[in-house]
């Protein structure tokens, strides 16, 4: 598999030339979005020439991010262009909003589906939502870079997507890790062959045996590591070693809570400042944590790599793909008085992500509770009523309790 372009090979003097002139251009053109003018009003963009200067600028959080976004809506003012400039405006849970544009891949999912073997020739069941969240488009954009078409699935719906795989002949999948053994399962059920052959995941563990149950249908999949405001950060290649950093990002990671830079092979929490002029975020910290892997990967692309995602640094989760965050646990606390605490616990059944909700309540029934959980959690799961006091008093809303290993 050929390389997508230069900038994937380019040499460690190269890429420190690169970031010599990069790095200014970016802090320069964030100074002119209000927020982050108002951030950054003491830093010189010339001195920040290297990741040595980029560690001394402050970090972004997403509460400040979710704050700002109150105060100034919709993008509380770290973009650099008004709303009504962009092509999409987004909804996340949170709720957070998000820009998008059509041209250029702006989100640059095509250099992964690049190194997943996908191009011209394919035709993409792209199983991520097009409603209000931007994923859909996301893959969509990048499949377009790639010269491949798409059938705009979307989520659910498993026997038209079934029917439709069938019919069209689409050769490789876009979505959550999961849903692909659901599709696949359906089939077999309903007789159906299907005929793919590649697979682009994100938005979930892609578990090892999950990996290998894929490739025993003769799938091979790829998966990548991006968030709805910073794009691509990192994904896989044909060598299964870690995940190499896009190269419209600069990684750093550091210690939970600080923006100190830990040592190589070191877990911390993965901080992105990207080179989006659009949505140019410095620092940002997105929660997850990962570490360096040493040295280069065999493919022979040369930028950082790291081990993958590795759980959070904070207590918001990823289930279903869907992040699921404290602050949405204490609303459907919120909603009902009679509610003492709430806990939410991630696991699995089998290749399956699932979600139980605790609640310490009086009440005798669940029935109560299943449109506040579905509303507040944007996600279905199982209910239990639990006696009031008997959640561990450990502090926790969010449990993830599925391994990585």
């Amino acid at each position: 598999m050929g390389h997508y372009d230069d900038l994937e090979v380019r040499s460690q003097d190269e890429r420190g030339e690169s970031l010599a002139t990069a790095l200014p251009r970016a802090v320069r053109r964030a100074k002119t979005a209000p927020f982050l003018a108002r951030l950054l009003r003491q830093v010189e963009p010339e001195q920040i020439i290297d990741r040595a200067a980029l560690a001394h600028l402050p970090v972004i959080r997403k509460a400040e991010l979710s704050e700002a976004q109150r105060i100034r809506p919709p993008f509380g003012g770290l973009t650099t262009l008004k709303a009504h400039e962009f092509d999409h405006v987004f909804q996340s849970p949170g709720p957070i909003y998000e820009p998008g544009r059509r041209e250029n891949d702006w989100w640059r999912l095509g250099r992964f589906l690049h190194a997943s073997g996908v191009g011209r020739g394919d035709i993409v069941q792209n199983c991520f939502g097009y409603h209000l969240t931007p994923a859909g488009m996301m893959f969509e954009s990048g499949a377009r870079a790639v010269d491949a078409a798409v059938l705009p699935a979307g989520t659910g719906q498993t026997d038209l997507q079934v029917r439709a795989a069938a019919d069209i002949g689409t050769t490789c999948y876009a979505g959550t890790p999961d849903f692909l053994k659901v599709i696949l399962d359906r089939a077999a059920e309903m007789g159906e062959t299907l005929s793919f052959t590649k697979a682009v995941v994100g938005g979930g563990a892609l578990f090892p045996s999950l990996r290998q149950a894929y490739a025993d249908q003769g799938i091979v999949t790829r998966q990548c590591y991006a968030t709805a405001d910073l794009g691509n950060i990192a994904y896989e290649s044909e060598a299964l070693e870690g995940m190499i950093v896009d190269e419209g990002v600069i990684v750093e990671i550091v210690r939970p809570g600080t923006g100190d830079p830990v040592g190589d092979g070191e877990v911390g929490e993965v901080l992105v400042t990207t080179l989006n002029p659009d949505y140019p975020l410095i620092r940002f910290a997105t929660g997850d944590l990962s570490a360096v892997l040493p040295g280069t990967s065999p493919c022979g692309r040369t930028n950082m790599r790291i081990k993958g995602w590795m759980g959070r640094a904070d207590q918001t989760t990823k289930i279903k793909g869907m992040f699921v965050r404290p602050e949405q646990v204490a609303a459907l606390v919120a909603r009902h008085p009679e509610i003492a605490r709430a806990r939410v616990i991630a696991d699995r059944d089998g290749e399956m992500d699932v979600m139980t909700v605790q609640l310490e309540s009086p009440a005798d029934s669940v029935d109560a509770y299943v449109t506040s959980v579905a509303d507040t959690l944007k996600l279905r799961g199982v209910i239990q009523i639990v006696a009031p006091g008997s959640l561990p008093n450990d502090g926790k809303v969010i449990e993830d309790r599925r391994s990585y290993d």
